[in-house]
């Protein structure tokens, strides 16, 4: 009878695995991993980019890596192909696109909106400098060869087109008239403020500054070089700052820095390799042919930091104007550079104040702010409003590794003496979604939770009161500038329920979950690690384990000091009580009233840190494992301890793996059914519980009794160092048991060894249940036949049967040996079923295997995936459920998906929108209205900055169609950039656009305004024919340069009138009367295009106060 029962069960299981092999073959076209949900700031950030109309802050790094940060918790990650450092990084202002240049010199276009690179163009020299129009599509470069070239983004081709406007080294030489030195390199090009494009300044290596005119042609200024003499004056440069009296010969003195240092351009801060800093005045003289504009000393002002012989270079230079500005001149100027060597890291900032004409400038105000780690980059936030100049401006300081400091303007404001250097400023960290670092975080579980189930919708119901009732973005701040992105519509959507959860402990014994159904998570609720008003030692000690509960919604927290929390998260806010169990007592505190969800209960089990936990019996029932080497069950419906071992190893290994198999009658796995009485009673056991300690020994214990299964646990042949265990319910597809014969040599050594072994209950339990059970139980054969046990360890990867390991057999179904450490492996599903697992090694390789004989898929790294290198204790903050990997590292928190295909985080559909269209298409609406208002009438700046502002206080309806404005007029660029600079077509359009004077009787005031006029040379000369042919009607045709001698007969004939000489003044005083009639009417429409722009402004301001303080979902 038993013989056909074993046939007929081995039967079975080989249709079993059959079945599963077919479901379960993995091949390397399966997996594609991909990082799905990127938060945090990368360690190797190094260049920073801000867009200040749609509010997005550019991070560039050392690996091939771009974050853009925007408000509301939106974040992206872009990644190079080529896993290089970026040498310079800018937005294309409100367009949507951004612009990155790698060292090998690869220039990138990333779609904002698509996520993706649009395009990329290989440069063939150096770039050593590089800079943007402001919200133009054009942009400058210069090489190595001190040459600079004009590149335009074509974004309805995707392509970047090199423009004919070149201008090189020898070129502008001949232009200047002087000579200057061979391959210069360029190490700046800066559009000059408020020129439209027109004018850009272009720095040389060697010191030689130019200010070259892009309509007219032609050189402004030109400074630096090697005939530069100053002398510093007391009058020129402030008492308390150091200088030098002597004579300087700055020959060859390399720029390492530029900067605007006034709000219309008039005024350049040049930073030295040497620690000098001087300010060039570039509208005080006219450039002529062969001479240079810095002879004089008042057009030069010198700064100096330290009085120290060997200072630091001048590495990054900003200026931002004054709140209420006398001159042009006065602002902050940020300095990165220019102190002693070997003096504290630190960021300088002046409060400089020039003369009325400019001629001294004076500090009156210096603070030195000490930064946090190594500096890398650093970039001023204006406030919303006109983009150059703006007085209110916040500098976002990086600094090594991944750590972003915010310095409001307030702060900054408010500098101190320049006798006192040193102060504190309060500077904002950046509020990271899921913090990683402030406060640490030392443990992370990703959990999927049942479709449909209760869980989801109790989560839903959770997240949604946390919405209502706090900002979406938890970690945020009221002063934080960036507020860029439009949240995606799906999460504000009402849906079933919530998909998936992310824990997170923390060093201070806090937790908290993130709704990560969609990849924009939002917080649920924050677990506070103290309890107010009640001493509980150890109580915030850092989270050491966590498990959830997804049928009870009970969360289990484990500490260092051997405290296990349980928290009720379905709970009501009327429980007013905790349990605090210690030893024997019993004790029961009221609850203080509080955020977050209620405590139920509090053990203290031993001092020593809680390295498992794992919930059973349907929540019911949490096992515990200590790093003493002791385990314990905790009843969670009546709050007790049902039982705790002794320490099962004579070496106390931790025990840091704990399984539950659901089963029944155990016991009958260590005795023969011979000796079973069948006139006993049957004690059916529900769970077996295995756990692993560190040094790779298995222990079987009954779930409710506490009792030893086994008299002797299973350990492997050899020692090793575990990593992890999984005891798999079902039957994998294993190659060594689809023939049958291990399955049947299995069964009879089983019997075989059962009939010889009498066992009784293992010594050094101690449980508060230990009535001996003379019941003899059994545990069922089909559910022991399709359960294996996976051990991982450091250096091996074996795959057991249950029945061998409850037996002592350490014979291995498959088994793989590394050639490298491993620390970490999960197993991993498809379809349901689990087919494999998932390994990562100390060297940052991971490797997907299947349960085919553990044969390898498909091998890859961190470094390749995520551009990480793997770092000690990552794998505490790693977790996988449902075919998604979750790791931290630093400040960054990654998603990675494993299945290729797979969609559950419903990208694209759920990504928040990076590029805000409504914003763009009111900006430049706003933007093109001020211009225009300017042009007529000298409007009021500010108009634009109330609008962008207005907007995004108050976040509009994105159904609403709008259609966009046309985009600032840089038509006048685009023909100036079609041809060579000194070409003669060049030339003969620069000329042929002169200033066309109008005479007050030529304005027809009720006439509709012209057409503007294009820029290309063609079009200029037309319409220069059409203007000299309607002059020519009007008087005449002017063929002859010479006025021709005329008789005294012919003029009379021509200008003699009819009347005497007071008809003619009658007529002369019609003509007074017509002309003061046409001014008034001008004066009448010009007083009119006032009063409208004044209204459109006080509206705008209107809208502003109204909306600044409400936000996008408050509407």
């Amino acid at each position: 009878m038993l013989s056909a029962k074993r046939l007929i069960q081995k039967a079975v299981l080989l249709h079993h695995h059959q079945n599963n092999e077919e479901r379960s073959s993995l091949t390397a076209a399966d997996f594609d991993l991909q990082v799905v949900i990127h938060y945090g700031i990368p360690s190797t950030a190094s260049l920073l980019a801000f867009d200040p109309i749609q509010r997005l802050l550019a991070i560039a790094t050392l690996d091939g890596r771009i974050k853009v940060i925007g408000g509301d918790g939106i974040e992206a990650l872009f990644t190079s192909p080529k896993q290089l450092p970026y040498k310079n990084i800018e937005f294309l202002q409100n367009q949507g696109f951004l612009i990155s240049i790698s060292i090998e010199n690869d220039i990138q276009v990333w779609n904002l909106e698509s996520r993706c690179l649009a395009c990329s163009l290989q440069w063939e020299l150096n770039i050593t400098a590089f800079s943007v129009i402001s919200r133009s599509c054009f942009m400058y470069i210069g090489d190595e060869h001190g040459s600079m070239s004009v590149l335009k983004y074509d974004s309805e081709d995707a392509k970047l087109l090199w423009l004919p406007y070149h201008i090189t080294a020898n070129s502008l030489k001949e232009a200047a008239g002087f000579p200057s030195p061979d391959h210069q390199p360029i190490v700046g090009v800066l559009p000059q403020p408020h020129s439209s494009g027109n004018r850009v300044l272009i720095a040389y290596q060697n010191g030689l500054i130019v200010l070259w005119d892009v309509s007219e042609g032609r050189i402004l200024f030109v400074g630096g070089g090697k005939d530069l003499q100053l002398k510093d004056d007391s009058k020129n440069v402030d008492p308390n700052i150091p200088k030098d009296t002597s004579h300087h010969h700055l020959e060859e003195k390399e720029i390492t820095a530029l900067s605007w240092a006034s709000s219309n351009g008039s005024i350049l801060a040049v930073g030295y390799l040497d620690g000098d800093i001087l300010f060039w005045k570039t509208s005080t003289a006219s450039f002529t042919r062969g001479q240079k504009n810095e002879s004089t000393n008042s057009n030069i002002v010198k700064l100096q930091l330290s009085s120290a012989e060997k200072r630091l270079p001048i590495i990054v230079l900003h200026w931002s104007t004054s709140d209420r500005p006398s001159n042009d001149g006065d602002g902050r100027l940020f300095i990165y550079g220019g102190d002693e060597i070997g003096s504290e890291e630190v960021l300088t900032v002046l409060a400089l104040e020039w003369s009325s004409r400019m001629e001294t400038v004076r500090c009156v105000g210096r603070m030195d702010i000490t930064l946090a780690g190594s500096f890398a980059d650093m970039i001023l936030l204006p406030s919303s409003g006109p983009t150059e100049g703006n007085p209110k401006a916040a500098v976002s300081v990086l600094a090594n590794p991944g750590q972003l400091h915010l310095f409001d303007d307030a702060s900054l404001s408010a500098l101190p003496s320049r006798q006192k250097h040193k102060a504190s400023v309060l500077n904002m960290g950046f509020p990271m979604v899921v913090p990683t670092v402030d406060p640490p975080i030392t443990v992370a579980k990703f959990i999927t939770l049942p479709s449909g189930g209760n869980s989801s919708k109790m989560f839903s119901e959770i997240a949604t009161a946390t919405k209502h009732g706090s900002t979406p973005f938890q970690g945020g701040s009221a002063n934080w500038p960036l507020t860029g992105g439009v949240p995606s519509h799906l999460s504000f959507t009402e849906h079933t329920g919530v998909e998936r959860v992310y824990i997170a402990g923390y060093l201070d014994g806090s937790v908290r979950l993130w709704d990560a159904t969609y990849p924009a998570l939002s917080l649920i609720c924050i677990v506070e690690g103290e309890v107010e008003s009640i001493e509980v030692a150890g109580f915030s000690d850092p989270v050491t384990n966590l498990d959830f509960c997804s049928l009870t919604l009970s969360l289990a927290v484990g500490n260092k000091c051997g405290l296990v929390r349980i928290y009720n998260l379905n709970g009501s806010s009327d429980e007013t009580t905790f349990h605090f169990l210690i030893d024997t007592k019993h004790e029961v505190h009221t609850l203080p009233q509080g955020k977050g969800p209620p405590l139920r209960a509090v053990f203290s089990l031993l001092n020593s840190p809680i390295l498992a936990l794992q919930f059973a019996n349907y929540g019911a029932k949490l096992a515990v494992g200590l790093e003493c080497g002791r385990v314990a069950v905790l009843d969670t419906s009546s709050l007790a301890v049902l039982f705790s071992t002794e320490s099962v190893s004579s070496s106390c290994s931790p025990v840091i793996s704990v399984n539950w198999v659901e089963c029944i009658n155990t016991c009958s796995l260590v005795k023969s059914p011979k000796h079973s009485d069948s006139n006993m009673p049957i004690n059916p056991t529900e769970q077996v519980m295995f756990f692993l300690t560190k040094d790779a020994t298995i222990y079987m214990i009954d779930g409710g009794t506490g009792r030893m299964i086994s008299s002797r646990p299973w350990h492997p042949k050899k020692k090793s160092v575990a990593i992890s265990m999984y005891v798999i319910d079902g039957s994998p597809s294993v190659p060594g048991l689809t023939d049958g014969k291990q399955l049947e040599e299995s069964d009879q050594n089983f019997t075989a060894k059962n009939e010889s072994e009498h066992t009784t209950t293992s010594t050094g339990i101690s449980s508060h249940n230990n009535e001996h059970h003379s019941s003899v139980n059994t545990l069922t054969r089909e559910r022991l036949l399709d359960s294996f046990i996976l051990l991982c360890c450091e250096y091996s990867l074996c795959l057991y049967s249950t029945k061998n390991v409850i037996q002592g057999n350490n014979k291995t179904i498959c088994k793989v040996k590394h050639a490298k450490p491993c620390c970490w492996a999960s197993t991993f599903r498809k379809e349901g079923n689990i087919c494999g697992v998932v390994l990562l090694f100390q060297s940052g390789v991971i490797e997907i295997r299947s349960f085919s004989g553990l044969e390898l898929v498909k091998e890859t790294s961190l470094m390749s995936v995520l551009r990480w290198n793997f770092k000690a204790n990552m794998e505490k903050m790693m977790s996988c459920d449902n075919g998604q990997i979750t790791v931290a590292h630093g400040c960054e928190l990654a998603f990675i998906s494993l299945f290729s295909g797979e969609n559950c985080f419903r990208i694209p559909e759920s990504l928040p929108c990076l590029h805000d269209k409504v914003l763009a298409a009111a900006a430049d609406a706003a933007f093109n209205f001020s211009s225009n208002q300017k042009k007529k009438q000298g409007t009021k700046p500010g108009i634009l900055g109330g609008i962008v502002k207005g907007f995004k206080g108050g976040k509009v309806d994105h159904s609403v169609d709008i259609t966009p404005s046309p985009k600032s007029d840089f038509s006048h660029l685009e023909g100036a950039f079609s041809k060579q600079p000194f070409s003669d077509s060049y030339r003969t359009a620069v000329d042929s656009e002169e200033v066309v004077e109008l005479n007050i009787d030529d304005i027809e005031i009720d006439e509709p305004s012209l057409p503007t006029a294009t820029t290309s040379a063609q079009d200029v000369k037309n319409m220069k024919r059409e203007k000299r042919s309607e002059r020519e009607q009007l008087l005449g045709a002017t063929d002859d340069m010479k006025p021709k001698l005329r008789t005294p007969e012919e003029i009379m004939a021509k200008y003699r009138k009819a009347g005497d000489a007071s008809s003619a003044a009658a007529q002369a005083r019609n003509k007074l009367v017509e002309r003061q009639e046409k001014l008034e009417k001008i004066n009448n429409q010009t007083e009119e295009l006032e009063g409208n722009s004044e209204d459109y402004a006080s509206l705008a301001n209107e809208l502003l106060k109204k909306m600044e303080k409400r936000k996008w979902w408050q509407i």
